[in-house]
């Protein structure tokens, strides 16, 4: 049993996120009464982030992208929605220390990805594969 609810929006599923934030948060949110709308939150607002900070609403274009692009947009959401899983409670963790360590992860994959779906040079590249 991995989450008893899968929340799905466009570019993620919150199956992915609690896979990344790892089995210290999975404890918290499988039989959390807020669960479907912690997560629904959560990638929600990872979604909004995207679209906001890269100056393109991946969301309503979502149909269009090439598959790669796809891809990346959906690591993205997922990393910053677990990362959002993993600051709401860390209690699952041994030390803040280890649950920091998981963000910090994340995070640079993160600025990466980020760095990839802003630049609109890679992004044309992408498209024409």
């Amino acid at each position: 049993m991995f989450i008893h609810l899968i929340m799905t929006t466009t570019l993620c599923n919150s199956g992915q996120a609690l896979f990344k934030a790892g089995r210290k948060v999975y404890k918290s949110f499988i039989s959390g009464a807020n669960t479907e709308s912690l997560w629904n939150q959560f990638i929600n607002e990872a979604e909004a982030y995207l679209n906001i900070h890269t100056k393109y609403n991946w969301i309503d274009n979502y149909a269009s992208l090439n598959a790669d692009v796809k891809l990346i947009a959906q690591e993205f959401c997922s990393n910053l929605a677990a990362i959002y899983a993993i600051t709401y409670d860390m209690s699952g963790y041994t030390s803040r220390q280890e649950a920091e360590n998981m963000i910090n992860i994340l995070y640079a994959r993160n600025q990466e990805l980020l760095e990839l779906l802003k630049d609109q040079a890679t992004n044309k590249f992408i498209q024409g594969s």
